[in-house]
């Protein structure tokens, strides 16, 4: 098993946040994360409860060891679409439609629906959203128009404190490992992006949470996968 500290530094490390910034967020010293992470100090119950919260994992994965299932490299054999490209047109069309703050197309698909697309030569990207306060939507891609991928979405906002603006941004840093929402961590201000996946491209699910200060403010679960098959 591996120790307590060494789990607390590889858990910061993974999510790129600093020991200051951690302090910060732990309301300590930097002095104290560091005698965690050296093994000269131990977190007292109540500071496990608080970094397990923060880091969106159960109080056995913080003490044992977490590896996050974040791998997307899938074996190919039961369709002919290859994933890398896929997911790099993918990024793109994330940050270039609602993470970029890309305008909804003039006619939409449904009433009262919010549609917004990205194309690039054989691959389109279609987002589909319904609502307002609470939504739910479809992110959907083509290659030479047929369907081969897509993930629904269900959410809500759940108090005034919500930033439509913070979500972008953290919906901007999408990664390529997990090419779903958000990363797992994004902090600005005093807002905190949490995004919990499990699964791989394939098929996957996952809830994506926003913290201002303490204040939960929004939730969304979301899921996901392939459906395109090899041709006979």
């Amino acid at each position: 098993m591996m120790a307590l500290s060494e789990n607390l530094r590889i858990l910061r490390t993974q999510h790129g946040i600093s020991q200051e910034k951690l302090a910060e967020r732990m309301q300590l010293s930097r002095q104290a994360i560091a005698k965690w992470e050296s093994g000269a100090a131990q977190p007292d119950v109540e500071k496990l409860i608080a970094l397990a919260a923060y880091y969106q994992i159960t109080l056995d994965e913080l003490v044992k060891g977490y590896t996050p299932c974040i791998q997307n490299r899938r074996d190919d054999s039961d369709t002919d679409i290859p994933t890398e490209p896929l997911i790099a047109f993918l990024l793109r069309a994330g940050a270039s439609t609602y993470a970029g703050k890309g305008a909804a197309a003039v006619e939409a698909t449904r009433p009262a629906s919010h549609d917004l697309y990205y194309q690039e030569g054989d691959y389109r990207y279609i987002d589909t959203y319904l609502g307002g306060q609470n939504f739910l939507g479809e992110e959907a891609l083509f290659v030479r128009e047929q369907p081969v991928w897509g993930m629904n979405y269900c959410g809500r906002t759940l108090s005034d404190g919500f930033s439509g603006d913070f979500l972008k941004a953290a919906l901007l840093q999408r990664p390529q490992a997990y090419p779903y929402r958000g990363p797992y961590l994004f902090t600005e201000g005093r807002y905190t992006y949490h995004n919990q996946v499990n699964g791989q491209f394939a098929w996957f699910h996952g809830q994506e949470e926003i913290f201002c200060d303490t204040e939960r403010v929004y939730e969304c679960r979301y899921h996901g996968g392939w459906c395109a098959r090899r041709q006979a």
